[in-house]
């Protein structure tokens, strides 16, 4: 699966995008949480106020109960605010 982030989260993690195999057992953005925020401290970071954080699987904004697969593509980013 792709793994995208976007703005700060681009900035704690060090990486715009990585590629990860699903772990066994992983099948929501919620339960693929804890393995990303194990790969370093600014993967922990970036992820540890989920309010402050949106997710798309596959373009298509979700929640931390959207299913997964080892075939999607998966954003984080901030809210985004209109002006």
């Amino acid at each position: 699966m792709k793994i995208m982030y976007f703005a700060w989260l681009k900035e704690h993690t060090g990486c715009s995008f990585e590629d990860m195999p699903i772990p066994d057992g992983v099948d929501t953005v919620g339960a693929l949480i804890p393995y990303i925020t194990r790969k370093s401290a600014g993967h922990k970071t970036a992820l540890e106020n989920l309010d402050a954080v949106r997710v798309a699987v596959n373009r298509v904004y979700g929640d931390l109960t959207t299913p997964i697969t080892d075939r999607d593509e998966i954003a984080f980013f901030p809210p985004v605010t209109g002006g």
